[in-house]
């Protein structure tokens, strides 16, 4: 009995829409707030390491703080 190779498929890479990134990164911290600057530099350090999941999560929290809090 002669071993068969399983079959492999992959899917084609998903190419999202240029701009993306900044429109999911857009946001503004607020002058002087710890929270905000937090939130700023753990952005631009998963930005720098191309975790834009990650950035995008820290995105949203500066721009909820940004609008709640302040």
């Amino acid at each position: 009995m002669a071993a068969t190779r399983p079959k492999t498929t992959q899917e084609p890479p998903v190419v999202l829409p240029v701009g993306l990134n900044a429109w999911l990164l857009d946001c503004v911290p607020v002058p002087g707030c710890k929270v905000c600057a937090a939130n700023w530099r753990q952005l631009n350090a998963a930005k720098h390491k191309g975790d834009i999941t990650q950035a995008a999560k820290h995105a949203t929290e500066v721009r909820d703080h940004a609008s709640g809090v302040h």
